[in-house]
């Protein structure tokens, strides 16, 4: 079969395989764009055996063993579109084509493999996880929704292990130190709304402003949410938000001139998982908060929780606890005044009628 050189999309050369041949009373054509980096010698090889594969195909010698082109190009054209992301997953698939163009979908381990390899060190791994996982995904919507292949292509294929949690969790009165230092108002209402509400940077600022909560129609998990306004936050509503790219400058700036360069504005969420943890709120009702559709997205907060049950603990047999606590056999004695009062409590009614008719 001929190996025909044609020019890309950007005026470059390519060789471009083509087959087209009658083969038992039927036509059968296929014609494949490779990748830019091949040389002629690499072009004529995968001529010989794609031929060869396709007359074994056509005379019924060997079952068609599908391409991942052709599962990549049915995931490009049906379900990317419907995805938020969708346009980068494409620009991504494009990006590893030299690993996956003309290799059959039974090779998808070796492709996989290969990606690792070459990339393994020069991005982070949650990168590399990601270009797999597009890789993948694509290559089973063709083994599910188009029956290409009798096995999926993606079993059992080992992702690298991303170790990229963060740590931090901001009290408010840091939060109340970054938001004070910033001098745009809408970005200061961002960051309260965001550790009094938990939403991430994207939510706060498609949030829609209902009479007692915000309403997010599409969240990360794909399902609706309702967050209901903190009484601290009531003052912040009807700014208009700024982009994520000026929410992000300033608050930056803001970070920085408190000399916590290290938070980042997701890190206000996590510092409202704390707060909530720390005033005794249970974890599933934390993950219903922060919108975790599982709760092993919730678990990562559960040294916090624990943290907060050692302080409790630590409180028996404090000189505090026993101060609350009557020895056996003998009544407390009642304050009589406010100086009685025990510390830290309030004075009661009666004791301030009292003194006042002393």
């Amino acid at each position: 079969m001929p190996i025909n050189t044609v020019r890309d999309r950007k005026g470059r050369p390519r060789f471009e395989f083509e087959f087209s041949r009658r083969l038992d009373g039927r036509r059968v054509r296929c014609r494949k764009l490779l990748p830019a980096t091949w040389n002629r010698t690499q072009a004529d090889a995968f001529d010989r055996q794609e031929s060869g594969r396709l007359y074994a195909q056509a005379s019924g010698v060997q079952a068609r063993d599908w391409l991942i082109d052709d599962a990549i190009a049915r995931y490009v054209d049906e379900r990317a579109p419907e995805l938020k992301t969708g346009r980068e997953i494409a620009s991504e698939l494009a990006a590893l084509a030299p690993y996956w163009q003309g290799r059959p979908l039974s090779a998808l381990h070796a492709v996989c493999a290969a990606i690792t390899r070459d990339f393994r060190g020069v991005i982070a791994p949650a990168t590399l996880m990601n270009r797999l996982r597009y890789l993948i995904s694509a290559s089973r919507w063709g083994w599910e929704r188009h029956r290409m292949g009798e096995h999926d292509p993606g079993a059992g294929i080992p992702m690298p292990t991303v170790k990229n949690a963060r740590h931090v969790y901001p009290k408010r009165a840091l939060m109340l130190q970054i938001a004070r230092a910033c001098p745009r108002r809408n970005v200061r209402a961002a960051i309260r709304v965001a550790f009094y509400s938990g939403m991430r940077r994207g939510e706060i600022l498609r949030a829609i402003e209902g009479d007692d909560a915000f309403v997010l129609e599409d969240t990360k998990n794909g399902e609706r949410r309702l967050v209901p306004i903190h009484p601290k936050i009531r003052c912040c509503a009807g700014y208009e938000w700024p982009s994520k790219y000026v929410l992000g400058y300033w608050f930056r700036k803001a970070r920085a001139a408190v000399g916590r360069s290290d938070v980042h504005f997701h890190d206000l969420r996590h510092g409202t998982a704390s707060a909530l943890l720390a005033a005794g709120v249970d974890r599933r009702i934390v993950g219903k908060i922060l919108g975790h559709k599982s709760a092993a997205s919730t678990n990562r907060y559960e040294h916090l929780a624990l943290e907060t049950a050692r302080e409790a603990l630590g409180r028996i047999g404090s000189r505090a606890t026993a101060s609350t606590s009557s020895p056996p056999g003998r009544a407390r004695k009642k304050p009589t005044s406010p100086r009685e009062a025990p510390a830290g409590g309030e004075p009661t009614s009666s004791g301030l009628q009292s003194n006042k008719r002393a």
